[in-house]
């Protein structure tokens, strides 16, 4: 049997044993969160390179738009002008804007532009006139207005510009006003009407200033309800105002539509 001093010597050196080997794991731990700290910063300083690249990268990337042609920056900042100004002027836009109130009354200046009463009322015109000069007039007004809507829808499909956000369709606007937003046909329309009307049919100081007046407000109309963005009216007026060159240089008048409806019958006489 082994002696209390033995067994008490043996047990000392059991705990010191194990106490080592604590130690020892107490170690190898704090070296490996050591580890892991240096990591840690090893890797937050890469991030931080990293976020430094990016930002370097933005700041590369903004100064290349920078570098963009004149051009190019002019016509956006145009553009930007053109949207700010249109939110701007669309206060009938609803009844919730800040001009809601006479939205009934703009939107029935803004049918007096539309195609379909003028085509009434030349058509109209033109088969009560009296004279063979004022069926002249309308007949080559008729052909105007179906030039307008040619060159109207010619430059629409081509430039496919969307309406304003603030368009709200209503029952009219849905199954008469195209989606697309430029030219404005109201505005070419009011433009080359109005400078047929001064030139071929008024002739008073206060039926020129009504005209001019009508024109203005139906082309305001279009900013006011927000149907169209200023370039789309702005450019319409000038494009209406050539319009009326055209139709001037294509006269038609009503001997040669005669004689032509003339030919015509007889080459089909002639066939049949």
């Amino acid at each position: 049997m082994s002696s209390p001093r033995s067994r008490s010597s043996t047990y000392r050196g059991s705990i010191s044993g194990v106490g080592g080997s604590v130690g020892t794991v107490s170690r190898q731990r704090s070296s490996s969160s050591s580890s892991s700290s240096s990591e840690g910063s090893a890797r937050r300083r890469g991030s931080g390179a990293c976020s430094y690249f990016s930002s370097g990268a933005q700041n590369v990337d903004f100064s290349v738009r920078l570098n963009q042609p004149i051009f190019t920056v002019t016509l956006r900042f145009l553009l930007a002008i053109d949207l700010w100004l249109s939110k701007r002027l669309g206060m009938c836009a609803n009844e919730e804007s800040a001009w809601g109130s006479i939205r009934p009354l703009v939107r029935l200046v803004e049918l007096s532009g539309h195609a379909m009463p003028w085509f009434i009322g030349t058509l109209y015109s033109l088969l009560c006139g009296e004279t063979v000069m004022e069926q002249e007039i309308m007949l080559n007004l008729a052909l105007a207005l179906l030039l307008d809507l040619l060159l109207v829808r010619v430059v629409k499909t081509l430039v496919r510009r969307r309406r304003p956000a603030q368009n709200r369709s209503d029952i009219l606007s849905t199954y008469f006003i195209e989606r697309y937003s430029f030219p404005s046909g109201h505005a070419t329309r009011a433009a080359m009407c109005a400078r047929f009307l001064l030139a071929q049919l008024v002739d008073t100081a206060s039926m020129r200033v009504l005209v001019l007046g009508w024109a203005v407000l139906v082309s305001l109309s279009r900013l006011l309800l927000a149907r169209h963005y200023v370039t789309d009216v702005a450019f319409g007026l000038a494009m209406g105002y050539c319009q009326y060159s055209l139709v001037e240089r294509l006269w038609v008048t009503w001997d040669c539509l005669q004689d032509l409806l003339l030919m015509l019958l007889g080459d089909r006489l002639n066939r049949t």
